[in-house]
């Protein structure tokens, strides 16, 4: 669960913001988008190995003519 304690005279934005940014980070929007629906396994491993070749063509220097 997340949760975060009211600092004394702390402005309710700034608060609402600490919130926002902990619930981004804990992944639990993420978690619950990923469990909403049914993947197929083997869509799944299809699905990751396209995010793996993405990573590497990012990640690669690319050559440049000088």
């Amino acid at each position: 669960m997340v949760g975060i304690v009211l600092q004394e005279n702390e402005n309710i934005d700034r608060a609402l913001k600490r919130f926002k940014k902990k619930y981004e980070r804990s992944g639990v929007l993420k978690e619950f988008k990923k469990r909403t629906y049914f993947t197929k396994p083997s869509i799944e491993k299809r699905m990751e190995k396209i995010k793996a070749k993405r990573r590497a063509v990012k990640d690669f220097p690319r050559e440049r003519n000088a």
